[in-house]
């Protein structure tokens, strides 16, 4: 059974252990989540102005706006006030700076009545982030960047956390997908045609769990949490931050989540940096967790190709 923390004194270490189990952490705004946020406000202002990011579908042809998402997604991740952000946040949340590793903080879009839910602002169906080749260590940081309402946020489906869910993630290699997948997400408009890990049984949404949190309020959960994008129907497209953490010491241990339904190869872990100096985990570590060497890119690079 899944147990939600509100605004936790539990230590790092013991969150770790708790998530790692299937449970969810959930914390009021703090000063460095309200400036990741006001970053990505300021980044969404001025790339759909004089609109509203929230409605600015309503104005634009779906080309136009995928276009624009193209450009204002990465210019917030490659932004350094972004990793400064970071940074601030592990100390408000009393995580180790050197043995706490983090990939780049991606701004989402969910927009509203089928607007755009392919490529740049895929609709996520119900899946696991290991079956994406993410480590079991993995835990998942979510933010709402504007404010939010139950139709429009993630939904965690719990009574799957430790399961088996029969999927296809066997098809999935990370460095296949780094290096024919990731490059040409804003080209997918009318339909995603790249292959993805899902759920080959219908999965019931009907008793999904959805945390609706202000703006700046920070979810925590397991990476092998399913979860999945909340149908839009709202008339607002939905703001927000992710970004995921490792602990190093338990990618050394093999500490995490139990994972017995995925089938993945590659990893994820050479993307992520460390929380004081950016360093990369050392390649003892993620040998530990790399099922395959398979032909494809360890690490994405957009200026490739």
């Amino acid at each position: 059974m899944t147990a939600v923390y509100f605004d936790s004194p539990h230590s790092d270490e013991e969150r770790r252990g708790r998530i790692y189990r299937g449970d969810i952490y959930v914390y009021s705004p703090t000063p460095a989540t309200l400036g990741l946020c006001a970053l990505a406000n300021r980044l969404s202002e001025e790339a759909f102005a004089p609109h509203s990011p929230e409605i600015a579908q309503d104005f634009f042809p779906v080309e136009e706006y995928a276009d624009i998402l193209s450009k204002l997604k990465p210019m917030f991740i490659h932004d350094p006030e972004a990793k400064e952000w970071i940074r601030k946040i592990f100390k408000q949340f009393e995580c180790e700076l050197e043995q706490t590793y983090f990939d780049v903080p991606r701004l989402r879009t969910s927009t509203s009545d089928g607007y755009l839910t392919s490529g740049i602002a895929y609709a996520f169906h119900p899946h696991r982030d290991t079956w994406y080749s993410a480590p079991n260590c993995q835990i998942n940081w979510w933010m709402p960047v504007k404010a939010q309402q139950a139709g429009n946020v993630m939904a965690f489906q719990n009574a799957f956390f430790d399961s088996v869910v029969p999927n296809t993630s066997s098809n999935y290699d990370y460095y296949q997908w780094n290096r024919d997948s990731r490059r040409d997400a804003a080209k997918h408009i009318g339909k995603d045609t790249r292959e993805q890990p899902r759920a080959t049984v219908e999965i019931n949404c009907k008793d999904d769990l959805r945390i609706v949190a202000p703006v700046g309020g920070v979810m925590l959960f397991s990476g092998a949490h399913l979860h999945s994008s909340v149908e839009n129907v709202t008339g607002k497209t939905r703001f927000s931050i992710d970004f995921r953490t490792v602990n190093a010491k338990d990618a050394d241990a093999k500490l995490g989540a139990p994972t017995s339904d995925s089938a993945c190869t590659g990893t994820t872990l050479r993307d992520y940096l460390q929380g004081g100096d950016l360093s990369k985990l050392p390649e003892s570590t993620v040998a530990l967790h790399d099922s395959g060497v398979g032909d494809g890119d360890f690490v994405y690079d957009p200026n490739a190709g």
